[in-house]
């Protein structure tokens, strides 16, 4: 997860409050040290920290008094003074400017793109094509940068596997031609999200925005993005202001945010440019591009979870045919098959990296997923598709477990998806877990007979099903002591009942 190190020091100070028998001004100071000290090393500005220090500070004091649990005063102050920290305040005021919210489908909105050369901008272009395309809307690609050697290839080598529509030149040499001509191109094609990617240079000079009001002038862009570099810490202040008082930037995409130390100054640099932040690059596959919101992230990153983020995940991937009630009342009368835990793994790898999902869930600390867990997750799923992959209709749609384990199919499957018949019963043994997890044994007890009537009946329009699911099988991709820090599966039925006041 994105600062991962931060969030794990941060939640550690905080938990050391908690375990205090009496919560007095030195316990506090300690806190307040420790959390201090781990903002600095994410390269956050001095000033920030020690407006945030001050900040608690005043807030516990004045707040406290007979009734009132200290600890929580305490949590919760830090916590507002995080997001405050990280919250441009663009988001919430008509400034005049356009942002991502209010991209319309069906009408063409251009979106151009600038930034430094290496912040990684032709390949957010690209994720942020894929990010809208999900959600419906038609994009095409223009490549204006005529700058850096192998920019259209690059350009049109990503739009090509994400199959998107794309335009360049290798002979036109002026960028506001080619953006143009292709603004055009697309609009008389009724594209209605149109990105254009402008060129870098490898530092701020006046060429490099001289050429940005040249490209922006000639396509009338509805919102200019400001890509930057997370890894260069508070440095990102001067960038992003340079850029905003050069074009109207309307909203800011950092990458490189995965695993830098320096990705908390660049997070908090940009938001007091009061420059609203959209998007947060945490890798370099497609879908590893996060939706940027101040107490979501701060969330997550105190392992408090985001449940909005969560299910807006599972909407994205879960098609409209498997949010049927026959399919949740199959379930519920213990008619669990392969072929439904087939598919909902096939959910599971379309919402993205197994940590990044999971850090939404509230009681999942960041420190919980190992480095490389995700990697591990992802290669196991797709090891158990393989073998679902090998089997005939009635293996995949039966729920006898007595069918699945005779001889001869055991080595058909197994050697038909190249595996050994001990990764086969390994497959079984997660299918007999889940199927009691789920549905229950013969005297019931499972997690879809125990759920209250009102997740049954649904949730803001999203089966629970799917939902339950989804949240049970990722919990078992996990390692072990993963799920026994979550609290075992019995601590999913707690997340339920925190859902259940969700409308």
């Amino acid at each position: 997860m994105v600062l991962q190190e931060l969030g794990s020091q941060i939640s550690k100070a905080l938990a050391a409050v908690q375990e205090a028998t009496v919560v007095d001004e030195k316990v506090l100071d300690a806190c307040l040290k420790e959390i201090s000290t781990a903002l600095l090393q994410a390269d956050v500005n001095i000033k920030l920290v020690f407006n945030m220090r001050a900040n608690v500070k005043k807030r516990v004091d004045s707040d406290t008094g007979a009734g009132l649990n200290k600890r929580k005063i305490i949590e919760k102050a830090v916590f507002d003074e995080l997001c405050a920290m990280l919250n441009s305040g663009a988001e919430t005021k008509d400034t005049g400017k356009k942002q991502d919210k209010d991209l319309k489908r069906g009408k063409p909105n251009v979106v151009m793109f600038v930034g430094l050369q290496g912040s990684g901008k032709t390949t957010t272009c690209m994720k942020y094509a894929h990010f809208y395309k999900k959600k419906g809307f038609k994009p095409a690609m223009v490549c204006a940068d005529t700058f850096r050697a192998g920019a259209f290839d690059q350009l049109k080598q990503n739009a090509t596997k994400a199959n998107i529509p794309f335009y360049g030149s290798y002979s036109e040499t002026d960028p506001a031609v080619i953006a143009e001509t292709g603004v055009n191109k697309f609009k008389e094609g009724g594209r209605d999200l149109i990105i254009v990617d402008t060129s870098g240079r490898h530092k701020q000079e006046e060429a490099l925005f001289e050429e940005m009001r040249q490209v922006s002038v000639s396509v009338q862009p509805d919102l200019i993005i400001f890509v930057m570099d997370g890894s260069i810490g508070q440095a990102a202040f001067d960038q992003a202001k340079a850029f905003k008082d050069t074009v109207e930037v309307g909203s800011v995409i950092i990458t490189k945010m995965d695993g830098h130390a320096k990705g908390g100054g660049a997070l908090s640099a940009v938001a007091a440019t009061k420059s609203p932040i959209a998007f947060l690059g945490v890798g370099e596959h497609m879908d590893e591009f996060e939706n940027f919101e101040a107490k979501a992230f701060v969330g997550r990153l105190l392992g408090k979870g985001d449940w909005t983020g969560f299910m807006d995940k599972i909407k994205d991937v879960v098609p409209e045919d498997q949010m049927k009630e026959e399919i949740m009342d199959s379930i519920q009368k213990g008619n669990f098959t392969m072929r439904i835990l087939k598919d909902q793994l096939q959910n599971i790898l379309k919402m993205g990296p197994v940590g990044q999902v999971m850090g939404m869930i509230p009681g999942f600390n960041n420190a919980m997923m190992p480095k490389g867990s995700d990697k591990q997750s992802e290669v196991r799923i797709k090891k158990f598709m393989t073998m679902m992959d090998s089997m005939t209709e009635k293996e995949l749609n039966t729920n006898d477990i007595k069918v699945l384990t005779q001889p001869s199919r055991i080595l058909r499957i197994s050697r038909g998806a190249g595996r050994t018949p001990q990764d086969y019963h390994e497959l079984l043994e997660e299918f007999k877990r889940l199927k009691m997890l789920i549905c229950g044994g013969k005297g019931g007890g499972g997690m879809m007979k125990n759920m209250p009537k009102n997740l049954q009946k649904g949730m803001a329009g999203m089966n629970p099903h799917n939902m339950q699911m989804n949240m049970a099988q990722m919990s078992k991709m996990l390692p072990p002591h993963v799920l026994k820090q979550m609290g075992g599966p019995g601590a999913l039925q707690g997340l339920m009942r925190q859902m259940e006041g969700m409308k």
